[in-house]
């Protein structure tokens, strides 16, 4: 049987263990102590003990010192800057998915950023009636606000639209029946199923309708004793075409009338606006399910809406009070750093025609293909100069994607600049992509048919990414 390197050399094996130094002679060294000032002196001490576990584990395992050991300090600081770091990096999306789930969806306008600093530095009326003096609502200088822009007669806001589901469902069906077409059970990232969500809420499913067809008469015939709830949710990361059919919010709004049961309807993304005025493709608007006399439609605030991560719940105020009224609320409840981005981003909307200039999600769902590939023709000779000697860099149209389920069969025209290895083709995409992932604000395009693709539609400032590729 081979021998590890500790049974064969022990000698050698100790007298590398001690060439290693104490951590009093390294604490005790005058270069140290701007790091431990820094630093604190526990972290430094804590660190540089693990090193040495490190370095005695490299010794046996190898018989040699590690590459650092010559540079305990340097090694110190670079563990330092990791420590300090934060996890959530800015980066270049340039996917080609505007609202990316994992990279946060809606970037803020520059006036919600302001609106969020502004109340994290100061106490402010959260929860505080200055008419009053006394406690108020958290929710409604922002429930007049989307009253105002969405014709509802109340609202109610929680942390994102998973939550205002759950809350909606279990205040209103909770031990009772919710009806959905079976079309219509969706799941969208991260595993969120409705049929999950109503068995949480302590609702009872009732599924009726096929997958591609149901019509006003199967809710009708499926509605008993026990129904609380008619329910549509909107197919907002997936399409049926072909041989389909499904009930309009008009007819199953009168149904509920006729039966006296509440309607809603979940809009998942829900833009505020219509968005074929801005040359894009129709998505639902939740103002147009409450005029036409549904009780209560969810929406996100982080997808089409631009704003902070957020579930609006529009509708009747008899319904809206008793989800406010509701204990799952309060665990629900949004910050006033969420409230103050999401007032922010909704006052935007007051002035519609700056909303392209002022709303980044929007500026850039409604970036012409014209001014895209401009951008791409003045990258693509630096771009040639730093990566030409091993990759084919061209300029080339692309289609881009809303993203976060919304509208997830249209496609934005675009343009890109790709790259194709001249030697060592997927390995060396790979490489390259993982040499950007490291960039002290990384690089995400995406590999697709033996190119790596960068798609300009997101990319705001030339000059910062080109000075982030010359690093």
């Amino acid at each position: 049987m081979e021998k590890s390197i500790s049974e064969s050399t022990p000698d050698v094996i100790s007298a590398l263990y001690r060439q290693l130094p104490s951590i009093d002679s390294l604490l005790s060294q005058a270069d140290f102590q701007s790091i431990i000032i820094q630093a604190g002196r526990q972290w430094v001490t804590d660190t540089l003990r693990a090193m040495q576990v490190a370095a005695r584990e490299h010794i046996q395992h190898t018989g040699q010192l590690p590459a650092w050991h010559s540079s305990w300090l340097t090694q110190l600081n670079c563990y330092y800057q990791q420590h300090i770091e934060s996890a959530l990096k800015p980066v270049f999306n340039l996917t080609g998915t505007v609202l990316h789930t994992n990279l946060g969806r809606a970037v803020m306008a520059d006036e919600a950023v302001d609106a969020v600093s502004e109340v994290m530095r100061s106490p402010v009326t959260l929860e505080y009636s200055l008419s009053g003096a006394q406690r108020g609502h958290r929710d409604r200088a922002l429930a007049d606000l989307l009253c105002q822009l969405t014709g509802a007669e109340d609202a109610c806001i929680v942390n994102n639209n998973a939550a205002a589901v759950l809350l909606l469902l279990a205040t209103l069906a909770h031990g009772r029946q919710v009806v959905v077409s079976r079309g219509e059970l969706v799941e969208i990232g991260g595993a969120f199923r409705i049929p999950d969500v109503m068995q949480q809420a302590g609702c009872q499913l009732v599924e009726v309708g096929t997958t591609n067809r149901t019509h006003l008469r199967d809710y009708q015939q499926a509605i008993t004793e026990q129904t609380a709830l008619l329910m549509k949710v909107h197919t907002s990361n997936y399409s049926i075409q072909g041989f389909t059919a499904e009930v309009g919010s008009e007819e199953l709004a009168a149904l509920g009338r006729q039966y006296q049961l509440p309607t809603a309807i979940d809009l998942g993304s829900g833009s505020m606006i219509d968005m074929t005025a801005y040359g894009l493709p129709a998505e639902p608007m939740p103002k147009t399910y409450l005029a036409q006399g549904i009780d209560l439609v969810s929406i996100s605030g982080d997808k089409l809406l631009g704003g902070p991560q957020a579930g609006i719940i529009l509708g009747k105020k008899q319904w809206i009070d008793a989800i406010q009224r509701h204990p799952l609320k309060r665990a629900l409840r949004v910050d006033k750093m969420t409230l103050a981005a999401l007032e922010a981003t909704l006052k935007l909307y007051l002035n519609p025609h700056k909303l392209t200039q002022r709303l980044p999600t929007l500026k850039w769902l409604t970036r012409q293909q014209d001014e895209i590939k401009a951008c791409a023709e003045r990258l693509l000779p630096p771009l040639l100069a730093i990566y030409g000697d091993r990759f084919e860099v061209a300029s080339a149209s692309c289609l881009s994607q809303i993203g976060s389920g919304s509208l997830p069969i249209d496609r934005l025209p675009s343009w890109a600049i790709t790259f194709a290895p001249l030697e060592g083709r997927g390995s060396a995409l790979e490489k390259l992509a993982a040499q950007w992932r490291e960039l002290p604000k990384p690089i995400i395009g995406r590999i697709n048919d033996g190119r790596l693709w960068l798609d300009l539609r997101c990319l705001d400032n030339e000059n910062d990414f080109l000075q982030a590729l010359l690093r």
